[in-house]
């Protein structure tokens, strides 16, 4: 690269620090905004999304090349509505100063815990869900009183244009700025000297992040992935299984960091639940090229990547399983259809790689116990699903696991909730929002001790040898003894 080539590319990235500088400035003369201005932010917000709901629809279809308007609604519209909804029935309680206790040695005092916005809040987009996962973290930064800036996918260039047009014809860019761009954009963004990052996406890219937000001690929030496990325990009817994890797996196609992404199930069921599965999804998607309910690989790169995967399992002696009703054709698409991958071993990719796509490996067990190891024995993953009606067995494998979120019996839906943190744990991440906790993430809690017109501690400072100091110290060692 020339030097002028180099000025240019720096010339070029100072509209994010400048943005940021201005963001911070405009914080300061609000520090504190009132319970009124929040909600009126969010409710701008509410209105964007359900005034051009059908040009997000559209804006993300074209972005996949075909997703459907039920998963766009289902999975990204109604529950940044819902969550909406939720922040605003609840923003007066939680900005509440609270009340502490005061400890005998700093009395008398009061002591509170006080909610303070932390300022200006980064947003880094991924593909996968790119309404939901830009706007859901910033209901709750809003929520929390912040500012915030946006960074939308470049592998979802339509919807990123139009969240940037719809933000900016609703908000003062001082208040939300949104910014599209390729990967070095990205990079860039996530070295500003934010007062808080948040990054959703794969746990390598993760890691840069986080050590870019290192050099200015810069707080994060990371949500991230990983491998996902299914346990089905031998009690539970295979049928049943198989379609509930059919809807969840069939989902954006299997294209959701929360995604099944390997299932355990007794080693004698194993045929039984891939017929099962297979006729679950067979009857949910009985065509594919031309079916417009079931979504289409984002981009060429990934779906080589999954075509490598099988192709890399069956070399290695695994037996694929392509679900493809009508036996189509799928050249001149993105289209890929669900495969189970059976037989596997941990040679192959489809072990070691998060899968992020329309392909299901099928492990077996002779003991359930195993399926526990296994899991333990790996970084620990963003969702953990369990199927057995029996609670205490469940409450068993639960506490027995690690994982960010956990379903009994289900898969997916806990991400839903507005009313319960969601949010990995190491390897998949770090730090919560959605509800109470994400406007916790996105707060200060500072704790402030307030003191009146009458100062005990002058009885009590040295020199130590004051009478008031000996009574209080044979009052603690009273009250600690007692209590031991």
């Amino acid at each position: 690269m020339s030097a002028i080539e180099q000025i240019s590319t720096e010339q070029d990235y100072g509209y994010l620090d400048s943005q940021l500088t201005s963001q911070k400035a405009e914080f300061l003369k609000n520090p504190m905004p009132s319970a009124k201005d929040r909600i009126r932010s969010l409710n701008k917000l509410k209105a964007l999304i359900v005034e051009n709901s059908d040009a997000i629809v559209s804006s993300i279809s074209m972005d996949f090349s075909n997703r459907p308007e039920s998963e766009t609604l289902l999975a990204e519209i109604f529950p940044l509505l819902d969550a909406i909804e939720y922040s605003k029935s609840r923003i007066k309680k939680w900005m509440k100063t609270q009340k502490r206790r005061a400890p005998l040695t700093i009395m008398p005092s009061t002591v509170e815990v006080m909610y303070q916005p932390l300022g200006v809040v980064g947003i880094v987009v991924p593909w996968n869900f790119p309404l939901f996962l830009g706007l859901s973290p910033l209901v709750s930064a809003l929520a929390a009183g912040n500012r915030a800036m946006i960074k939308m996918s470049e592998f979802a260039p339509k919807t990123g244009e139009l969240v940037q047009k719809l933000i900016h014809s609703t908000f003062d860019k001082n208040e939300v700025a949104v910014f599209t761009g390729e990967v070095d954009v990205s990079t860039e963004f996530t070295k500003l000297p934010f007062n808080h990052l948040v990054f959703t996406g794969a746990t390598p890219v993760g890691k840069i992040v986080m050590r870019a937000a290192a050099e200015h001690l810069t707080p994060v929030t990371l949500e991230l992935g990983g491998k996902s496990p299914t346990i089905i325990h031998d009690s539970f009817p295979i049928e049943e299984a198989a379609e509930r994890i059919a809807f969840g797996k069939g989902m954006n196609a299997g294209q959701i960091c929360v995604s099944p992404d390997y299932i355990f199930l007794p080693r004698s069921k194993v045929n039984a639940f891939a017929q099962a599965f297979v006729k679950a999804m067979s009857r949910n998607y009985p065509s594919l090229k031309a079916n417009e309910d079931y979504t289409a690989i984002i981009n060429d790169r990934q779906l080589n990547r999954l075509k490598s995967y099988v192709k890399d399992a069956e070399e290695k002696g695994a037996r694929i399983i392509t679900i493809n009703p009508s036996d189509e054709s799928f050249d001149g698409t993105r289209k890929f259809p669900m495969t189970l991958i059976l037989d596997t071993n941990e040679s192959m990719l489809i072990e070691n790689e998060e899968i992020f796509g329309p392909l299901l490996p099928i492990k077996a067990y002779d003991d359930i116990e195993e399926a526990i190891q296994h899991v333990n024995e790996r970084p620990r993953p963003l969702a953990l699903y369990y199927f057995d009606y029996d609670k205490q067995r469940s409450d068993s494998v639960l506490a027995r696991t690690h994982s960010g979120g956990a379903c009994i019996n289900d898969t997916l839906s806990h991400v839903a909730i507005d009313d319960a943190p969601f949010g990995g744990i190491g390897p998949s991440g770090m730090g919560h929002y959605h509800g109470k906790e994400g406007f916790l993430n996105f707060s200060k809690a500072k704790t402030v001790v307030r003191k009146g017109r009458i100062n005990i501690t002058k009885f009590v400072a040295p020199p130590w040898n004051k009478p008031m100091y000996n009574i209080l110290v044979k009052m603690l060692w009273f009250k600690f003894k007692r209590l031991s």
